[in-house]
């Protein structure tokens, strides 16, 4: 079975966020989003999903993050089901944005 989103490292995360502006979802709990979040992430909760669904541009590029990266490949499939065109889950998740971060990149 072939993944509908790609995982998509730090560095290209980066680049792509730079480039083509893609939505950044938040899955983290919102506790974990208020203490720090990549900037312009929306946290995500049932009523922005919903949202999304019925209004959302399912042409623009969705970038999905949680925690370590695992949470996120099903958040990211669950959108690519519903017919959004590319989405993509970061691997490594928020702590590894963060880490990414702390050495000055």
């Amino acid at each position: 079975m072939t993944k509908k989103y790609t995982t998509i490292a730090i560095t290209d995360a980066k680049t792509l966020i730079a480039e083509a502006k893609p939505m950044i979802l938040d899955c983290r709990d919102l506790k974990d989003y208020k203490a720090g979040h990549i900037a312009d992430a929306l946290h995500v909760h049932e009523g922005l999903k919903d949202s999304l669904i019925k209004r959302g541009d399912k042409q623009r590029g969705l970038l999905v993050y949680c925690y370590y990266g695992h949470a996120s490949e099903h958040l990211a499939e669950f959108f690519a089901d519903f017919g959004f065109k590319a989405v993509y889950s970061l691997a490594g998740g928020y702590s590894s944005w963060r880490e990414s971060h702390q050495d000055g990149q």
